[in-house]
């Protein structure tokens, strides 16, 4: 059985969609990271970076208990285990998934979450930051259309990992200031994984739980997604005998 360490971030949607793709039995565990659950000793000593999403796979290779961090590794780790043509075993295809999987984790995870963070999130506006995100998220969004204008998916012909990694980024794509109306190509693409039905019911996954006021974080909440408890938490548990 696979437990899905998870909480409604686009990072953990990639890897309840791929489940859902790949058909593969999986219990949910909430980590709520506004109430600081990601700094338990439990959970750090699956996700050392107190970061979701992270699972638990007890039959893994050589039917031994796996735990992975990092949803880029848990993605291939998921497909490679099922052999599935999600991440295609054949070199030149397998590459070009392979490429555009760590476009998202390298590019498209980090710059449009930092254009959430000060578009929605900062405590104060700081217009060099907002200009700076909403700049780069617009000349991603360009690659991205480009690319989907040479090809119905990002990896190529078919669909794949690199798609699911990169739909849930582009859903709340009005937070980083973009028309997707503007690139048809990248429209025509995220149109199609929006209506498969595992895309759909990964998306409903603890969907009860997920907060829809866009109310900004404060005091605790605050802290623990983006102020010192980060620092402090995750210094003074690494420290400690437990998890040494």
């Amino acid at each position: 059985m696979i437990k899905l360490y998870f909480w409604s971030t686009p990072n953990a949607y990639k890897i309840s969609i791929l489940l859902e793709e790949l058909t593969l039995p999986y219990e949910v565990v909430p980590i709520h990271i506004g109430k600081g659950e990601q700094f338990s000793s439990e959970f750090l000593r699956i996700s050392p970076n107190n970061k979701i999403p992270a699972i638990v796979d007890t039959c893994g290779p050589d039917g031994k208990t796996i735990s992975l961090f990092e949803s880029g590794a848990i993605m291939i780790y998921l497909a490679d285990k099922v052999s599935s043509e999600l991440y295609p075993r054949d070199c030149a295809n397998r590459y070009s998934v392979l490429q555009w999987l760590m476009f998202q984790m390298g590019g498209i995870g980090p710059m449009l979450g930092q254009a959430h963070h000060f578009r929605k999130y900062a405590p104060e506006v700081i217009d060099y930051a907002v200009n700076r995100y909403t700049n780069e998220a617009h000349r991603i969004y360009g690659v991205l259309d480009r690319r989907l204008c040479e090809t119905e998916y990002l990896g190529g012909g078919n669909y794949s990992l690199a798609d699911i990694a990169t739909y849930p980024w582009l859903r709340p794509y009005k937070w980083q200031g973009q028309n997707i109306e503007q690139w048809p190509n990248l429209q025509r693409w995220f149109s199609a994984v929006r209506a498969r039905p595992a895309v759909q019911r990964g998306l409903a996954v603890l969907a009860d739980k997920v907060d829809r006021t866009g109310a900004k974080p404060d005091g605790e909440r605050w802290n623990n997604l983006f102020g010192d408890t980060q620092v402090t938490q995750g210094a003074s548990v690494s420290g400690s005998g437990d998890e040494s």
